[in-house]
Protein backbone atom coordinates (compact mmCIF):
# COMPACT_ATOMS: atom_id res chain seq x y z
CA UNK A 1 0.00 0.00 0.00
CA UNK A 2 1.61 3.29 -0.95
CA UNK A 3 2.37 5.71 1.76
CA UNK A 4 -0.57 8.49 -0.08
CA UNK A 5 -3.45 6.25 -0.27
CA UNK A 6 -2.83 5.03 4.05
CA UNK A 7 -2.54 9.00 4.29
CA UNK A 8 -6.22 9.15 2.37
CA UNK A 9 -7.74 6.27 4.35
CA UNK A 10 -6.29 7.88 7.68
CA UNK A 11 -7.82 10.99 7.19
CA UNK A 12 -11.19 9.86 5.95
CA UNK A 13 -11.71 7.47 9.10
CA UNK A 14 -10.99 10.69 11.61
CA UNK A 15 -13.22 12.52 9.36
CA UNK A 16 -15.57 9.75 10.21
CA UNK A 17 -14.92 9.66 14.03
CA UNK A 18 -15.30 13.22 14.26
CA UNK A 19 -18.75 13.67 12.35
CA UNK A 20 -19.96 10.21 14.31
CA UNK A 21 -18.41 12.23 17.75
CA UNK A 22 -20.58 15.71 16.48
CA UNK A 23 -23.67 14.12 15.93
CA UNK A 24 -23.37 11.74 19.27
CA UNK A 25 -23.38 14.76 20.95
CA UNK A 26 -26.27 16.65 19.58
CA UNK A 27 -28.27 13.96 19.84
CA UNK A 28 -27.63 13.44 23.13
CA UNK A 29 -27.67 17.56 24.06
CA UNK A 30 -31.27 17.44 22.24
CA UNK A 31 -32.71 13.98 24.12
CA UNK A 32 -32.05 16.25 27.46
CA UNK A 33 -33.56 18.98 26.49
CA UNK A 34 -36.81 16.96 25.34
CA UNK A 35 -36.60 14.93 28.94
CA UNK A 36 -35.56 18.12 30.91
CA UNK A 37 -37.23 21.16 28.96
CA UNK A 38 -40.21 22.87 29.36
CA UNK A 39 -42.76 19.93 28.45
CA UNK A 40 -41.43 17.79 31.47
CA UNK A 41 -42.85 16.60 34.20
CA UNK A 42 -41.89 17.57 37.73
CA UNK A 43 -40.39 14.20 37.92
CA UNK A 44 -38.22 13.88 35.09
CA UNK A 45 -36.90 17.61 36.58
CA UNK A 46 -35.69 16.05 39.68
CA UNK A 47 -33.96 13.07 37.93
CA UNK A 48 -30.33 12.00 37.99
CA UNK A 49 -30.08 13.32 34.15
CA UNK A 50 -31.34 16.51 34.56
CA UNK A 51 -29.35 17.82 38.47
CA UNK A 52 -26.26 16.72 36.09
CA UNK A 53 -27.08 19.03 33.24
CA UNK A 54 -27.65 21.90 35.69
Amino acid sequence: MKPSSLAVITAVAALCAGILVLFTDIELSFVRWVNCGPFSTLSEEQSEICKRQL
